[in-house]
């Protein structure tokens, strides 16, 4: 069936301002036409859509999400992930390996591409272990997982210690021209930390975590990397000196990217209160000056991506004391209004600043192609009403995992639709 879109504000990677058009989309998912005023007289079996106030957005598309299965299915299963990602606008996405068993062989890489073909409308691409069982002491099978089409390497949450092995592992990497991707911490400094080390780690009586664990393992990984000339990623950026280490690497030509949360653009450490666990996140929520820091750096694009480390865990999990807590929340179904809410509504940047980094790049960075709303493309995006809004509660949230630092409060605009081809 056909669905005519009308009157709606495209928005573009482009360009700051929206285009205003009406966009139809035909049986077979394909755009058919982006065209002004488009009429409706021969749509007698079709659907029209008023779009009037909304805009069009291209969908999001994710580079860390751990959807637990298999393995894990209690906290969260791929079909849940995939309702998720479609409720908050992600039209695509990476699987980080940390399953049960681990995804760190071709065999194991077919059959979690098996489940997603079954279980998610969603394009979800999977990523594999740099090293066996994610146990930091063996290569894992970069020849077969390549063969099945992975999409970057990484031991998702896990720092793999040796600097030898991660040398190895980036010049395999480099052969097979796979992205390396680095969760930067030094284990041997966070130790048991649940917070940041500073001023509120010590009010709270929690053991903290220094910025410098994060960031003498970017040093180390940016120097492996431009040893070996491997191409690096770094996971969920934190702290203001990793971002200068960062920029200095890149302006040296170092094959280096970089992404950062939504939640550490948005938070710091000082909005934990009450122990609650949905500010228990890794890394750490930072300092204020960090947060500022790391909006900075997306604006003068230092970082390039935006990433949630969508990490489920169950209410029951969460609900345990700050320091025995699990790390991680859900973030698929916040990113987009949380977002918005803070920054676009008022203007510190756009709808085209929020493709690039959240959209195009991460597809980029993956090797994909970028998508946007024209004429003879698969439809890929979703219907935002900047005019309404949207309060983060149970019923509305998809994923098996209710906990978010947004749970209970209401932000700017509401996603209507999210379209897939």
């Amino acid at each position: 069936m056909e669905r005519l879109f009308k009157n709606a504000g495209i928005a573009r990677s482009d360009s700051a301002e929206l285009e205003k058009a009406d966009v139809l989309v035909g049986g077979d998912g394909v755009v058919q036409e982006v065209v002004p005023n488009r009429g409706e007289s021969d749509l007698e079996q079709g659907q029209v859509i008023d779009c009037t106030g909304c805009v069009l957005v291209p969908g999001m598309f994710d580079l860390h999400v751990h959807a637990r299965e298999p393995g894990q299915e209690h906290k969260e299963t791929l079909a849940t992930c995939s309702a998720a990602a479609l409720n908050g606008g992600v039209t695509g996405l990476v699987l980080m390996p940390d399953t049960s068993p681990p995804i760190d062989t071709g065999n194991l890489v077919k059959s979690l591409q098996d489940l997603v073909s079954e279980a998610s409308p969603v394009p979800m691409f999977v990523a594999g272990c740099l090293t066996k069982r994610r146990e930091g002491e063996e290569l894992a099978g970069f020849s077969g997982m390549a063969n099945r089409g992975v999409v970057m390497l990484t031991d998702s949450d896990k720092t793999v210690p040796c600097p030898d092995l991660l040398r190895r592992c980036m010049e395999y990497a480099r052969d097979f021209d796979l992205v390396v991707t680095s969760h930067c911490d030094t284990p041997s400094l966070s130790k048991a930390g649940a917070i940041n080390e500073g001023r509120v780690s010590y009010r709270l009586g929690l053991p903290g975590i220094p910025a410098i664990s994060q960031e003498i393992a970017i040093d180390r990984d940016i120097r492996v990397a431009q040893h070996t000339g491997a191409r690096l990623h770094l996971q969920q950026i934190s702290t203001a000196h990793a971002l200068r280490a960062i920029a200095d690497a890149k302006a040296t030509g170092t094959r280096v990217t970089c992404e950062v949360s939504p939640f550490h653009l948005l938070l710091s450490e000082e909005d934990i209160e009450d122990y609650n666990t949905a500010y228990k996140l890794d890394p750490p929520l930072r300092l204020p000056s960090d947060r500022d820091a790391l909006l900075q750096g997306l604006l003068d694009d230092t970082i390039d991506a935006i990433a949630t480390n969508h990490a489920p865990h169950t209410e029951f999990e969460k609900a345990a004391d700050f320091g025995s807590a699990p790390f991680g929340v859900s973030g698929l179904e916040t990113a987009v209004l949380s977002l918005y809410d803070r920054f676009i509504k008022h203007g510190v940047f756009g709808w085209d600043l929020l493709i690039r980094k959240y959209s195009d790049a991460p597809r980029e960075i993956v090797g994909q192609k970028p998508t946007a709303i024209r004429e003879g493309e698969k439809a890929n995006f979703f219907v935002f009403d900047p005019n309404a809004e949207t309060t983060i509660e149970s019923s509305y949230l998809k994923t098996k995992s209710h906990v978010s630092p947004f749970l209970g409060k209401s932000l700017s605009g509401a996603i209507r639709e999210t379209v897939v081809g």
